[in-house]
């Protein structure tokens, strides 16, 4: 793709919301996102961004984002660079065609809409482990292990601080929803190795 069909792609994605910043560089900006699209000084590469969030609120889930770096994001990557995390795609103009090009705007969209729940159930997720198997450890039973995580829960140890009351008491019914109950058993009676219980 050459930098005249990049622009007519951009128009056709958003209209009249696309901005040329300089050649080769232009910018999408709207109340939900800010995305960039830039060539190389030489128009021989391709680098689309967008910003998903401080770098300070992605630091206690760089495993889980390095994690879908592997798994989970295809073509894009996340990327920490000038203090904010970046949903990032990088391709070469001369391999490039229009269906790629929209597949990566879409799914750099996509890693922005969907923020960090995912990364912060499965950091939850691998606690909830930790704590159960440290109560296995110290002969812990069943009922108070699901006491002590009902309490950090309640404490705002294993949950948003900043959660209200409301959305406290739906994480501790969800602890205590039997589906969920089920997988903490599960858990705790393995004896030599955890499992995913999906």
């Amino acid at each position: 793709m050459i930098s005249t069909e990049l622009s007519t792609q951009l128009s056709q994605l958003f209209g009249e919301k696309v901005e040329t910043l300089a050649p080769g560089s232009w910018q999408v900006d709207t109340p939900e996102f800010r995305l960039l699209v830039l060539l190389s000084d030489d128009q021989s590469w391709l680098r689309i961004l967008i910003a998903i969030a401080p770098a300070q609120e992605a630091q206690p889930f760089i495993e889980q984002l390095m994690e879908d770096n592997f798994d989970v994001t295809q073509e894009t990557r996340y990327a920490l660079q000038q203090d904010v995390l970046w949903g990032v795609y990088q391709h070469s103009c001369a391999g490039l065609n229009s269906e790629d090009f929209v597949s990566a705007v879409q799914r750099l969209l996509h890693l922005r809409q969907r923020g960090f729940s995912d990364c912060f159930s499965r950091l939850i997720e691998a606690r909830v482990r930790q704590i159960v198997y440290a109560a296995k450890q110290q002969g812990q039973s069943l009922e108070a292990t699901l006491q002590t995580l009902d309490r950090f829960y309640e404490e705002g140890l294993l949950g948003d601080m900043k959660a209200s009351a409301e959305a406290r008491g739906e994480t501790l019914s969800a602890w205590r929803y039997p589906k969920y109950r089920t997988k903490v058993v599960g858990i705790a009676q393995s004896r030599t190795h955890w499992t995913r219980m999906d």
